[in-house]
């Protein structure tokens, strides 16, 4: 009894809440198609304007400079979104100034001034007067990706000029580096010319976007892997009649495993028989583990009978891999079909590995329903089955909400240590009175020392004044 008594005293001092040793998985919920990219944002703009003015291989901040005054007052206005003012102010700069080392920026912050207040033909041509006449402004990249967008904006407009900038600025050249630097871009590099030139396409409709994008992606070199990844995002985003064709392609041919698994996840997107068969094909033939992850993910997305039942068939596929077959399980239960539901507890029995078929009890748990919940209870019950898959199904019942008049029913019929101690957890872990009844039970009544002192540990997790009250009895009898 003093053991006891010495773990409740420890137990009353614990002032900090223990979490308890379990992951809980919440529903994954599949990813919907991304919307178009923004333009710069004025946030971003006045941070780097706090970069200009405080390093050192730029202007420094002097009193005797005479475009210090207007700097100021063009940032105070930029900060102020006054865009009319701060595009007046950096021109101004620009034009009185035009020797001054900050004559090449302040272009740019008027441009990105005049953009912002949608005045795209002037930050068009204060634009190219910076490319022409400073190209050693430390803006001089960032120039370029917003000539990008400011060209796309015009295009969308019809200005012809813009459309055709975009065109020969988004078309793969010889020399694939990066505009300003020589290295290879990547995707996200929104300050690269060409990848800006391509945000650019997102605005164009697909009959004149889709013929530069083909040539992008027909490109192999290992510099345009991020040019062509970029591209098959862009392809995804219009409903042309190609746009099946060119994903395909890109899914079976390109060189570059990432731009391959974008392609079949955006095929996803497309959701046609000729693309459910494409998806069967690469998950039946694929050798990359990845593009097989995404093949699986993608026709877990489209809502068409045969595409789900050719995750029934792979998840039963004895000769696929676990890890494969894992993942058309999780699949499956993120979708809480009856059938689905039917075909899970059916193949729970014909599974040998304990990690599949600790998956199918995890997917049957996120689905709920009455019949899923008595078959987890059935697992949790049935004493042929391995401990830990019974101790799995019964954390399952507690935290999907079973019955909790037949959980502590089950306390008094259990003969397995290991499960009388899961199920202590699954009462810590409910907020009802009859929870916190079975573990005062338990703590005052049971006669296993090992049993009771985990009672007691959890009866000191809760904030009811009740568990407190039966602790202190306990020290003091």
């Amino acid at each position: 009894m003093q053991g006891v008594q010495l773990l409740v005293a420890a137990t009353l001092g614990w002032q900090q809440p223990v979490v308890a040793p379990h992951l809980i998985v919440a529903p994954v919920q599949a990813q919907a198609a991304l919307g178009a990219l923004h333009a710069l944002d004025a946030l971003d703009a006045l941070d780097a304007l706090d970069a200009l003015d405080t390093d050192e291989g730029r202007v420094l901040q002097d009193e005797q400079d005479p475009t210090d005054s207007l700097w100021r007052a063009a940032r105070q206005a930029l900060n102020r979104a006054d865009y009319q003012s701060a595009a007046n102010l950096y021109g101004n700069l620009a034009r009185r100034y035009p020797s001054a080392a900050r004559a090449g920026d302040a272009l740019y912050w008027a441009a990105f001034a005049l953009y912002k207040n949608d005045n795209l033909d002037r930050a068009r041509s204060l634009l190219v007067t910076q490319q022409q006449r400073y190209r050693k402004a430390a803006t001089l990249r960032d120039g370029d990706a917003l000539l990008a967008r400011v060209q796309a904006a015009l295009a969308t407009q019809g200005d012809g000029a813009a459309a055709e900038w975009i065109r020969r600025h988004a078309q793969p050249a010889a020399d694939t580096g990066g505009t300003r630097g020589g290295s290879c871009p990547g995707e996200d590099d929104d300050d690269d010319l060409r990848i800006a030139a391509l945000n650019g396409l997102l605005q164009m409709d697909a009959t004149s976007a889709l013929p530069i994008l083909k040539k992008v992606l027909a490109r192999r070199d290992a510099c345009s892997a991020g040019l062509r990844r970029k591209a098959v995002f862009i392809v995804s985003q219009k409903r042309g009649g190609e746009t099946e064709d060119i994903l395909l392609d890109v899914a079976r041919n390109d060189p570059d495993a990432e731009v391959r698994q974008q392609a079949v996840f955006w095929l996803s997107q497309v959701g046609s028989d000729r693309a459910v068969t494409a998806l069967d094909s690469i998950l039946r033939t694929a050798t990359d583990p990845e593009l097989q992850d995404k093949a699986i993910f993608a026709l877990s997305q489209i809502r068409q009978g045969r595409a789900g039942q050719i995750l029934r068939d792979y998840a039963a596929n004895e000769r696929s891999s676990d890890e494969a077959r894992e993942k058309a399980i999780f699949w499956l239960g993120q979708q809480h079909s009856p059938e689905n539901a039917a075909f899970l507890r059916g193949l729970y029995a014909k599974l040998a590995g304990e990690e599949l078929k600790e998956k199918v009890i995890f997917s049957l748990s996120q689905m709920g329903g009455a019949d899923n919940g008595r078959w987890l209870m059935d697992i949790a019950l049935n004493e042929r089955e391995p401990v830990e898959m019974r101790k799995k199904a019964l954390f399952w019942v507690g935290q999907t909400g079973g019955n909790l008049d037949q959980l502590a029913g089950l306390y008094d019929r259990m003969q397995n240590q290991d499960m009388k101690e899961q199920l202590i957890f699954v009462y810590s872990q409910r907020h009802e009175a009859a929870a916190l009844d079975q573990l005062i039970r338990i703590a005052k009544t049971e006669q296993d020392k090992e049993l009771r002192k985990k009672a007691i540990f959890w009866l000191g997790q809760s904030h009811d004044p009740r568990a407190a009250q039966v602790l202190l009895e306990i020290i003091n009898p």
